[in-house]
C-alpha cells in the first residue's frame, strides 16, 4: 500500500483517476491543490447528492458498498489533514443514508468524531460541488462561480475537497494497491434490465447494453450523460468506449425506444432543467423557461412556425452567460437533439404518445 501522506497523491496522478461525479477532472490534480493550503484545516465533502433523475449509481454504492466510501473518505482525511468530513447525502435517498451511517458507527472513535451528516435537497442542481459548499455554508443549494474556488475557500473559509463517492471508493482501491479499471453506469430507458452496472474501462456502449441483456426495442438515439449529457445516433453510440474521454457526465445511458417521440422527451427534459433553474440570473431563469416552452409548443401543435428557427438560435446564445453551469449544460442537450431529430422537430405531427416528465 502505498504511504498516505502527501506521496499517495502522487500514486492518484498515475492511476490517471478522473473525477466520476460528472465532470471527469483529474482527482490528483484537485488533491494536489486542497493539500497545497489545508494547514490542518481542509475538509472533505463526500458528495453522495446525486440528484440526476436517471442515475442511481451513487446510491446504489453507498447502500451496497459504505465502506468502502468511507475508507476513501478517511484517506483524503489523512492525506489533505482535513479536520472535519461531511457526508452530503441526497435527502431522497433514505436507503443509502441509512447504511452510510450504520457502517459510519463500525468505525473508529477517532473517524466517527470527524463526520458530521447533511441532507442534500433533492433539486438537479444541489450535487455540483459549489451549490454543496453554498448549501453547507449558507443553507442554499445553489451554485456559484464568483472566486474564491473550493480548494481556496469553501466550507467555513477553509480549503475543502468536494469529492464523489464513486471516486472515493476508487480512492480507497489505489490505496490497496489497485488501478481505477472500470467505472458505473446506469442503463435506462428501453434496455432489458436497466439499472446499475459496472463496467470496463474501455467498453463500448454497445457491449454494455448487451450486459444488460439488449434492447427492448430498436432504439432511435441514445442520450450518453444524462441530462447533461448529448443525444447520439445508436450507430455512433454503439462504438462510443466508456472512458473519461466518452463525456460520460453522471454515467448515464439513456435508449430511446423507436416508439417513443423524442420531440415531446426532448421537451419533457427541458421543462424539467427550466424548473430546476437556481434562478439566479437571466439565461437560466428566463432562457431555459423560453427555450422549454418553444420545445413544448412544437410538442403540442401550438407553434406559430418560427419556433424551431427560435431555438436553433437561442442555443447560441445563451451558452457562458448565466451564473453557473446550469443553462450550459441544458442547452448542450438541447442543441444535441435538436441535429439528431431535426426531422422529427420540423415535422411534428400529432400523436397519443406520453410526454416525458
Amino acid at each position: 500500500m502505498p504511504q498516505l501522506g502527501v506521496d499517495f497523491i502522487g500514486a492518484i496522478e498515475r492511476s490517471g483517476l478522473v473525477g466520476r461525479g460528472g465532470a471527469g477532472f483529474p482527482v490528483g490534480t484537485k488533491w494536489r491543490a486542497v493539500a497545497q493550503r489545508s494547514g490542518g484545516r481542509a475538509v472533505i465533502v463526500v458528495n453522495g447528492a446525486e440528484g440526476e433523475p436517471r442515475s442511481q449509481k451513487d446510491r446504489l454504492l453507498m447502500t451496497t458498498r459504505p465502506h468502502l466510501v468511507l475508507d476513501g473518505a478517511f484517506i483524503a482525511a489523512r492525506v489533505l489533514r482535513a479536520r472535519r468530513v461531511i457526508l452530503y447525502i441526497g435527502e431522497r435517498h433514505e436507503k443509502a443514508r441509512h447504511a452510510m451511517l450504520r457502517a459510519l458507527h463500525e468505525r473508529t472513535e477517532p473517524e466517527r468524531g470527524l463526520v458530521t451528516l447533511a441532507a442534500a435537497p433533492g433539486r438537479y442542481v444541489a450535487g455540483a460541488e459549489t451549490a454543496a459548499i453554498h448549501f453547507l455554508n449558507e443553507g442554499i443549494a445553489t451554485p456559484t462561480t464568483a472566486p474564491p474556488l473550493p480548494f481556496e475557500q469553501g466550507v467555513d473559509r477553509a480549503p475543502t475537497l468536494v469529492q464523489n463517492v464513486e471516486t472515493l471508493a476508487h480512492i480507497a482501491l489505489i490505496a490497496r494497491g489497485g488501478r481505477p479499471t472500470s467505472t458505473l453506469i446506469t442503463l435506462a430507458g428501453g434496455v432489458a434490465r436497466p439499472g446499475v452496472l459496472e463496467v470496463e474501462l474501455g467498453t463500448s456502449i454497445g457491449d454494455a447494453v448487451r450486459q444488460g441483456g439488449g434492447v427492448t426495442e430498436q432504439p432511435k438515439a441514445v442520450l450518453v450523460g444524462g441530462y447533461f449529457g448529448s443525444w447520439m445516433e445508436p450507430a455512433e453510440a454503439w462504438k462510443l468506449p466508456l472512458d473519461h474521454r466518452a463525456r460520460l457526465g453522471c454515467g448515464v445511458i439513456g435508449l430511446l425506444p423507436a416508439s417513443a417521440c423524442p420531440v415531446c422527451e426532448t421537451a419533457g427534459i427541458m421543462r424539467y432543467l427550466a424548473a430546476e433553474s437556481s434562478a439566479q440570473c437571466g439565461p437560466c431563469f428566463f432562457g431555459l423557461r423560453a427555450l422549454a416552452d418553444a420545445c413544448t409548443r412544437i410538442a403540442d401543435n401550438r407553434s406559430d412556425g418560427r419556433d424551431l428557427s427560435r431555438l436553433n438560435r437561442w442555443v447560441d446564445e445563451v451558452p457562458g452567460r448565466g451564473a453557473c453551469r446550469h443553462p450550459d449544460g441544458a442547452v448542450m442537450f438541447l442543441s444535441s437533439a435538436l441535429r439528431v431529430f431535426a426531422s422529427d422537430f420540423a415535422n411534428h405531427g400529432s400523436h397519443d404518445l406520453r410526454r416525458a416528465a
